[in-house]
């Protein structure tokens, strides 16, 4: 009998969520989404990486569904999001599926703090310049990502020149090859190539369930559109504060990709890396990339109107007018409990 392609308990085992739907992107593909935590709390929109699925980010989930609104959903081809014809691959599309996430899965005139893992941060990069980016997104959180180059920099296989790795990498993200079963040498091969030394073996169980269950014609194609990257005039457009998260033993997207991004980024809200952590950062220590998410949703969506040149559309008033109207009759019925997050905010490290 195969295994399920995710945990099915303890912390890495996905949560039942509230809800789930089919979202309907641009050229008609479908996705599969769901939504976790309280109607009405402050929202964070996750995009999950290459080979991955919604089930990657259990463990950031149930940190934050007690007092957020959470949607994920799975990129196309991947989970329970259907494979599309080859024309339906490309970093274009995936903008048109996270702006219709984003359109589709929250209230009108709603915001949400938008964090993407590795491709999930490339799908943000690409959907930089739609309008409803800026309309949607109040911060963004980029996690274990990069925007160009990422066969010449990719330490996977250690060869000495730029080319060689290039070369090597393209193989490797374009391999067809049936993954097989999660065995002990499958699981070691996964932990080397993108988990830090220190990983355990539940967490690496988790990825390596969610992993070989992608289709590999899927994981071929996007295989492509990675190794032909270039997001970089993306990453300099994203309209909102973005932070960048990334561990220093990453081997798939290392430091150098993170401090790129930060030097580019408009408006960078500060780079942190995570000692000894590889690419998975969100299953390696969901508490970090949560805690990163809760400080973006706190800073630039929970604290009030939009203050920066861009105006806030006429829903997203109408919203904050609401808001305001209701924090006012909660003022009559109860004081106001004082912010103790203040105090506790998590030192980050700038970019080098």
């Amino acid at each position: 009998m195969k295994r399920p392609a995710h945990l099915t308990q303890g912390r890495y085992a996905p949560p039942v969520p509230r809800a789930t739907r089919t979202v309907t992107s641009a050229d008609g593909s479908r996705l599969y989404a769901e939504i976790h935590g309280p109607e009405g709390a402050p929202a964070v929109v996750l995009a999950h990486g290459w080979t991955c699925s919604t089930a990657f980010w259990a463990p950031v989930v149930r940190e934050l569904a007690a007092e957020h609104k959470v949607v994920v959903y799975d990129q196309r081809g991947h989970g329970r999001s259907p494979a599309v014809p080859p024309e339906g691959y490309g970093t274009g599309r995936l903008a048109d599926d996270l702006v219709a996430v984003l359109e589709q899965m929250l209230q009108d005139g709603e915001r949400a703090v938008v964090g993407g893992h590795s491709m999930g941060g490339m799908t943000v990069m690409a959907a930089a310049e739609r309008p409803e980016l800026r309309a949607r997104a109040a911060a963004v959180l980029l996690c274990s990502t990069g925007s160009a180059d990422l066969a010449a920099e990719s330490r996977v296989f250690p060869l000495p020149t730029p080319g060689g790795r290039r070369r090597a990498h393209r193989l490797m993200l374009g391999s067809r090859a049936p993954l097989g079963p999660v065995s002990p040498v499958a699981k070691w091969a996964l932990r080397y190539a993108t988990m830090g030394a220190g990983s355990s073996a539940e967490q690496i169980e988790a990825c390596a369930r969610i992993v070989h269950d992608c289709p590999p014609g899927v994981r071929a194609r996007w295989g492509k559109v990675l190794h032909g990257l270039e997001l970089t005039r993306g990453a300099s457009r994203l309209p909102v504060p973005t932070a960048v998260i990334v561990g220093t033993a990453d081997r798939l997207t290392p430091v150098v990709h993170a401090r790129r991004l930060a030097s580019v980024l408009p408006e960078c809200a500060g780079l942190t890396k995570l000692p000894g952590l590889g690419h998975m950062t969100p299953i390696e220590d969901p508490d970090a990339v949560a805690g990163r998410l809760r400080e973006l949703v706190r800073d630039h969506l929970a604290a009030g109107p939009d203050t920066t040149d861009n105006p806030p559309a006429p829903q997203d008033e109408q919203r904050q007018n609401q808001h305001k109207q209701q924090d006012e009759q909660q003022d009559k019925q109860q004081d106001k409990q004082p912010d103790g997050q203040q105090d506790g905010r998590q030192k980050r490290e700038s970019a080098a």
